[in-house]
C-alpha cells in the first residue's frame, strides 16, 4: 500500500537563483517548496496559496524582504505563518527591524544546511502546534457555548418549578 505523505508549503523568496536552488537541496525532501526570485511575484502567491512557512531574503530588488514581510503579516490569512530571513546583513539593528515587522528568526549567509534544515523543522512544529491550539480552542468555545444554554436551560426547568411566588 502507497503511503502518501503531506509535506509542510514552504515559499523561498530570494532573488538570486543559485540560493533558491541551495534551500531546494537542503529542503526538497521534507518539503513541498514554491521557488520564487521576485518580490511582487512572491506576495501575489504567498496571498493566493498561504504556504505553512517563509523563507525571505532581505535584500531584493523592489520591495525588501522588510517590506514583504510587513505586508504578509498585514494580511490575516497570513499574519501567523512565520517567516525566516536569509540574510547577510548582521547589525543588531537589521534584526530588531526585521523582528519588528513580523519576522520569527533569522539565519545568517553563508547558511548551513543543517542550520537551516533545523529552524525550518522548529518553526513547523510551532506553527502547526499553534493551529492545532487555536482549533482546539475554537472547539473548546462551541462546546462551552452549548453547554451554558443547556445548563441555563436545566436550570430554568429545575429551579423554576420549584420557585414559589409569594
Amino acid at each position: 500500500m502507497e503511503e502518501t505523505k503531506k509535506h509542510p508549503k514552504v515559499l523561498v523568496v530570494d532573488d538570486a537563483p543559485e540560493n533558491l536552488m541551495i534551500m531546494e537541496s537542503i529542503l526538497a525532501k521534507d518539503y513541498s517548496l514554491k521557488l520564487i526570485s521576485d518580490s511582487s511575484a512572491a506576495l501575489e502567491y504567498a496571498f493566493a496559496n498561504p504556504p505553512d512557512l517563509i523563507l525571505l531574503d532581505v535584500m531584493m530588488p523592489e520591495i525588501d524582504g522588510f517590506e514583504i514581510c510587513r505586508r504578509l503579516k498585514a494580511n490575516p490569512k497570513l499574519s501567523d505563518v512565520p517567516v525566516i530571513f536569509i540574510t547577510s546583513k548582521t547589525d543588531i539593528a537589521d534584526e530588531e527591524r526585521g523582528f519588528s515587522v513580523g519576522a520569527s528568526d533569522f539565519i545568517h549567509k553563508p547558511i548551513s544546511a543543517p542550520i537551516v534544515a533545523a529552524r525550518v523543522k522548529t518553526h513547523i512544529k510551532i506553527k502547526f502546534m499553534l493551529d492545532f491550539l487555536k482549533f482546539e480552542n475554537t472547539h473548546l468555545q462551541k462546546n462551552a457555548e452549548s453547554s451554558s444554554s443547556e445548563l441555563k436551560i436545566l436550570k430554568e426547568f429545575v429551579w423554576g418549578s420549584l420557585y414559589i411566588k409569594r
